[in-house]
């Protein structure tokens, strides 16, 4: 791993235009329709006081999974997290370990979002967290969640954490330290399964969904593909030493999107409170 200092001042904005818009105000009206979407489904009752610490948001374009990663930060909006981290694999760029967003600030269309850089210098001398910039460049499992976050959290921080080759028990220590001070919101991103029929996909996505829900990454073991998979683990496994609940809050896959049920990506968003 590299150095751990800042090396560029913005973190430009990779995937707008194509994940989701690149223009503000076409951006902030795709939200907004999630939210309209979102609130013609009725909330149930044990749902209304629940503030989560942490949530699991999926990563593709915002028609395919904005919908169900909405669902997530609707209710993570309650927490008022003053720093939001946000944790996702890397995708486009092969390094071993951690990575941290050593810039001053994050790029989205409706402007920049400052990054918490002397937590994340704290942060890093005490789990070895470097820095990769080839890994942060054009990774979209973290940015596509930076408009969400703007949006709901207009004053908060963020720091973005994108692991290569790691080991899964490198990360929960990392979750369980984020968590205990409560000034902390956590967002793990990851889609589930790819490119299997709607049917077989179901089946690979099932024991994510278990796994998540009953807080058990033995569960994970019987078919989950999630391409963020290793924090799925942390953060379960972060969840059980916290003693928090989780609760799943919406599945789809592609299909449902596109009605091509040959070959599917799943989605899911979950809270942890």
């Amino acid at each position: 791993m590299k150095n751990n200092k800042i090396v560029s001042h913005i973190r430009k904005a990779a995937v707008q235009g194509n994940f989701y818009p690149k223009e503000c105000s076409k951006l902030k009206a795709t939200i907004e329709k999630f939210i309209q979407e979102l609130e013609t489904i009725p909330e149930s009752k044990d749902m209304k006081n629940i503030i989560p610490q942490a949530v699991i948001v999926p990563h593709a374009g915002y028609i395919y999974s904005g919908f169900t990663a909405d669902c997530a930060y609707q209710f993570l909006k309650r927490s008022k997290a003053k720093r939001i981290i946000v944790i996702g694999p890397s995708h486009h760029y092969y390094f071993k370990g951690i990575s941290g967003s050593y810039f001053e600030a994050y790029e989205t269309p409706c402007g920049e979002i400052p990054i918490d850089s002397p937590y994340l210098f704290a942060l890093a001398k005490q789990f070895n967290i470097g820095f990769e910039p080839e890994g942060h460049k054009k990774e979209h499992s973290t940015e596509v969640q930076m408009p969400f976050i703007q949006y709901y959290f207009p004053h908060t921080k963020v720091i973005e954490l994108i692991y290569g080759d790691i080991e899964v028990k490198e990360l929960p220590n990392i979750i369980l330290a984020l968590l205990h001070n409560k000034e902390n919101a956590v967002v793990i991103s990851s889609d589930l399964s790819h490119f299997h029929d709607l049917e077989v996909a179901k089946a690979h996505d099932y024991s994510c969904l278990r796994a998540v829900d009953h807080l058990n990454i033995e569960i994970l073991k019987k078919g989950c593909e999630a391409c963020g998979l290793t924090g799925i683990q942390a953060m379960i496994l972060a969840a059980k030493a916290l003693k928090l609940s989780s609760k799943l809050l919406d599945y789809r896959t592609s299909a449902d999107a596109t009605a091509d049920t040959k070959s599917v990506v799943g989605y899911m968003s979950a809270m942890f409170y």
